[in-house]
């Protein structure tokens, strides 16, 4: 307020005015928090004795113990009084009480840590932090201070009450995998291996095609409860005749989600079954899996339905078999084509009611008719394999008619159960 008052601050304009202001503030704050724990120090009443675990009676007392505590507000110094007994470590039932972490910095910037650590790399939350505490942090610290907040992840969940599905509400798993470039020292041994073996363009950027060795797949599962929607093809693929508003999609509901570049896919696959066997754990909703199409996948989620003895009808997410029909499509239309949008409607429509079999027939006769060499129509080609070999997990039909999710899209990322490695 003094600073305020005189002749300093009429001579700023506003924006030196707020950076200012800022850093007071944040000053003032701290000295606030600081204040207030020199109150508690003076008030914290001797006790005759204190036992530690070992059941050690801890009768002498000392004050002026203190240690710092870096906080959202700066660095402040907590003093309390310490128990202590011959060869045995002090201590301080103050530091319980305030709920004190064992390392200097508090709750309060480890929470920060771990929301910013979430956006990006671990020196863009040091730099974000630093921009909103005025605390300046290292990398290893977030990256220690990140790791911290998520010791107590695994425990918490497994303890923790899912909200309740309603009466008819299906139960759904789902599995995706994707590749991820790793750094040179997290790759398995033989993809390391194959690494070394290639010599990259560039020595500080991966070019196009150089990311193949250089990969680990990271396992997600997501487990969820949805109202059923009874829905029909055109409500998933819309043409202009449409009028009015199509049918929602099932909403998902109580969202667990694991995900690890640690684990195999039967680990993860395991934990999302462990998940589903808790919400429902006599076998009497109905459980729906949807998978990308991999067959590791697809061959785990059967063993461990045919292991829990639970029926799991499983459905390939119809974005993948989209964008299968869009890579064919390019085969026979030129980049850009109108055509090709109209092309790719009429057979997702077809694969919606069930003929995924006759609609590979007909990409591949077409591909023949068009006379197409088989660089040409190697996509079509490819598309055509994928309905064959898969149509068995294309029963969108059954899943539109008894209100079954169909894509992956209805997951959100933000799914409050959740875990990752």
């Amino acid at each position: 307020m003094g600073f305020l008052r005189g002749e300093q601050a009429r001579a700023l304009a506003h924006e030196e005015l707020e950076t200012a202001l800022w850093t007071m503030g944040r000053e003032l704050e701290r000295q606030l928090l600081q204040d207030h724990l020199d109150l508690r120090a003076m008030r914290e009443v001797p006790l005759e004795e204190v036992t530690d675990t070992h059941g050690v009676g801890h009768r002498a007392v000392e004050a002026g113990h203190h240690r710092p505590l870096t906080t959202i507000f700066g660095t402040v110094e907590v003093s309390r009084l310490a128990y202590r007994a011959r060869g045995r470590a002090n201590l301080h039932p103050a530091d319980a009480v305030l709920n004190l972490p064992h390392e200097h910095h508090s709750h309060g910037l480890r929470e920060l840590a771990a929301t910013e650590s979430t956006r990006g790399s671990y020196e863009e939350a040091t730099e974000a932090i630093r921009r909103a505490t005025g605390v300046r942090l290292g990398k290893r610290q977030i990256e220690q201070l990140t790791a911290r907040a998520a010791a107590d992840f695994d425990s918490f969940y497994r303890s923790e009450e899912r909200p309740r599905a309603d009466a008819g509400d299906l139960l759904v798993i789902s599995a995706d995998g994707k590749g991820i470039v790793m750094r040179p020292d997290a790759l398995r041994p033989a993809t390391a291996k194959a690494a070394k073996a290639t010599n990259p363009k560039l020595k500080t950027r991966l070019s196009k095609g150089e990311k193949r060795n250089r990969k680990r797949m990271a396992e997600l599962a997501t487990v969820y409860d949805a109202t059923p929607v009874p829905r029909t093809a055109t409500d998933i693929l819309s043409g202009e005749e449409m009028t009015g508003l199509p049918c929602p999609a099932p909403v998902a509901k109580g969202k667990w989600l694991t995900a690890s570049v640690a684990e195999e896919a039967a680990s993860v696959l395991a934990q999302a079954f462990d998940e589903a066997e808790r919400r429902d754990p006599g076998h009497v909703r109905t459980w729906v899996a949807l998978v990308d199409g991999n067959n590791h996948q697809i061959g785990r989620i059967r063993a461990e339905a045919k292991a829990r003895q639970v029926r799991v009808p499983i459905v390939i997410d119809f974005v993948h078999v989209i964008e299968y029909l869009w890579a064919a499509a390019w085969c026979f239309f030129p980049e850009g084509d109108a055509q090709a949008e109209a092309w790719v409607r009429e057979k997702g429509l077809a694969v919606l009611a069930g003929r995924a079999g006759i609609m590979a027939g007909a990409i591949r006769r077409k591909a023949t008719c068009l006379g197409l060499d088989n660089p040409r129509r190697a996509k079509a080609d490819e598309c055509a394999r994928y309905l064959l070999h898969k149509q068995r997990y294309l029963d969108y039909p059954t899943a539109l008619e008894r209100g079954w999710p169909i894509a992956t899209g209805v997951i959100e990322t933000t799914a409050p159960y959740c875990r990752s490695e």
